[in-house]
């Protein structure tokens, strides 16, 4: 068969598989135990296993993907979705908590599994592994995968909960990938308090300058597009320049030795705070709906493309002669990670209990019971950072890196399958009140298209805390408050009579306030 009707047919395979996920994850949604990401991956092994079956034992795949597929690909518009969609207004009331689950716990939760593993991996004698191995696999795992948590949880009935799975979610993914860039590309040889200060200050500075870079796309595709106003002569404009300039910052990133996921998922924010309100009405819809469906396609893909590729044969053979290797990495690595869930959870969630003055705002044992389970699940990130640093041009070399590879594909399953089973039932008998309502789909539980990504009172509506006197005390008593009302001045101030935003005049509509879509 010619090599181009080939890959035309391949894609039509799997353009078919994807639109059989995303049917029977629709007849499966009121399901007590499968969600979107479980279904995927299942379909993936039955197909993986069919087509086994078929190439004797050859291979797996319709598609061979390689991992800087997934990386440039696939996981921007996720990320860029996160932070485009996310509630702003429960995100930056929980911004303390939220930064200190997803950058602080994933920091002591790299540091737990890091040191773990280089004490209980020799016992198994799987080869020889450089320090920056057992560094990566810390950050590997440690980017956690909150959707099946989130498909059940209900914003509306649990919004401090859900607010707090979702940010930590989107913050530790960046957190992770940032860390693991940091590894890569830092000489660990001769590791000394020196190697470690000097490491600690790369990390921070790739953080500090990913987020300004996603920052800086977002503010000028805001002004951009206020000052132009493709709006008055063609829609398509403006939502082309906003795609563009999303996966831009993505790009430009990686171009600079920067983490692409913090710029995107930054850059997902400020547009959702400036450019969005800028735009036509019928932009609005346009976009909001295009950057959903973008990230739940990929999504889809990526777990489907995960449980076929969990059988590739040319993983397994490394490891065939040993698989008890295998298996007690992969139960190693499951343990590490709730260990090193468990030793930030409840020491953050008792820190963030303390400087909560509203006792309804406390997070009680269930909640944090329910925190430390989303975050047991690996999912898209895990995988892809795993392809990254241990195949070369797609295919596992050494036996370690192999045995590797194969333990990160059994935690991924294991992980997905067997605790995303469990979280609906689980969740259900803790807060039974916050499944009452199910999500209409996957993807509008976790970001709902018309309103979760912009705040939900108008900008007049909380004039009690921008006329509130800032103060000493009044910064002591309530931190949150305080930073909020100056942030609220400035941007009123300063950045939206420039940027736009919402309650501004938009060019392109002539209208003052683009709050409601209908």
């Amino acid at each position: 068969m010619d090599p181009e009707t080939e890959f035309v047919d391949q894609i039509a395979l799997f353009a078919a598989l994807l639109c059989g996920c995303i049917v029977l994850g629709h007849l499966l949604e009121n399901s007590r135990w499968l969600n979107q990401s479980i279904t995927a991956l299942l379909i993936g092994l039955g197909t993986g296993c069919l087509i086994l079956r078929t190439s004797g034992g050859k291979s797996s795949h319709i598609l061979e993907f390689k991992q800087e597929f997934i990386f440039i690909y696939l996981l921007p518009p996720i990320i860029f979705n996160a932070g485009f969609q996310v509630k702003k207004k429960q995100f930056f009331r929980n911004f303390l908590t939220i930064n200190l689950y997803g950058v602080v716990g994933t920091l002591i939760s790299f540091a737990i599994i890091s040191y773990g593993a280089t004490r209980l991996f020799p016992m198994l004698d799987i080869g020889y592994l450089e320090m920056k191995d057992y560094l990566a696999l810390g950050a590997i795992f440690s980017a956690t995968d909150s959707v099946c948590t989130l498909q059940v949880l209900n914003q509306e009935e649990t919004p401090l909960l859900y607010s707090l799975v979702f940010g930590e979610g989107v913050v530790n993914d960046a957190t992770s990938v940032a860390l693991f860039n940091a590894i890569t590309k830092f000489d660990l040889s001769d590791t000394n308090l020196y190697t470690a200060l000097e490491f600690a200050s790369s990390f921070f500075r790739l953080f500090g300058l990913s987020t300004l870079l996603g920052v800086l796309v977002g503010l000028i595709c805001a002004f951009t597009i206020r000052t132009l106003y493709f709006g008055r002569h063609s829609t398509d404009r403006e939502v082309a320049l906003m795609i563009l300039m999303a996966y831009l910052s993505y790009i430009t990133a990686e171009v600079f030795g920067l983490s692409g996921i913090l710029a995107v998922f930054f850059c997902g924010v400020v547009m959702s705070h400036y450019a969005w309100h800028n735009v036509t009405h019928k932009s609005q819809v346009t976009t909001k709906h295009s950057f959903a469906t973008m990230s739940y396609i990929a999504e889809v893909c990526i777990f489907l493309y995960v449980g076929m590729d969990s059988l590739d044969v040319g993983k397994w053979r490394f490891v065939e002669d040993s698989p008890g290797k295998s298996i007690w990495a992969s139960i190693i690595l499951l343990v590490l990670i709730m260990i090193g869930r468990a030793a930030f959870i409840l020491p953050i969630s008792h820190f963030s209990n303390l400087i909560r003055r509203d006792g309804n705002e406390k997070i009680g044992f269930k909640q944090q019971f329910v925190i430390w389970w989303s975050g047991l699940m690996r999912g898209a990130v895990s995988i892809a950072l795993a392809y990254k640093k241990f195949t070369g041009a797609g295919q596992t070399i050494q036996p370690a890196n192999a045995l590797l590879i194969t333990s990160t594909i059994s935690v991924v399953l294991f992980s997905t399958i067997v605790f995303g089973l469990l979280t609906k039932p689980l969740i259900r008998r803790l807060l039974p009140h916050s499944s009452e309502t199910e999500p209409s789909s996957p993807t509008s539980s976790t970001m709902p298209l018309l309103e979760n990504g912009h705040d939900d009172d108008p900008e007049t509506g909380n004039q009690r805390t921008l006329t509130a006197k800032a103060s000493l005390k009044m910064l002591f008593d309530s931190p949150t408050t305080t930073i909020h009302t100056y942030w609220r001045r400035f941007d009123d101030w300063v950045m939206r009579p420039i940027f736009g935003g919402r309650g501004f005049v938009s060019y392109a509509t002539g209208t003052r306030d683009m709050d409601v879509i209908h």
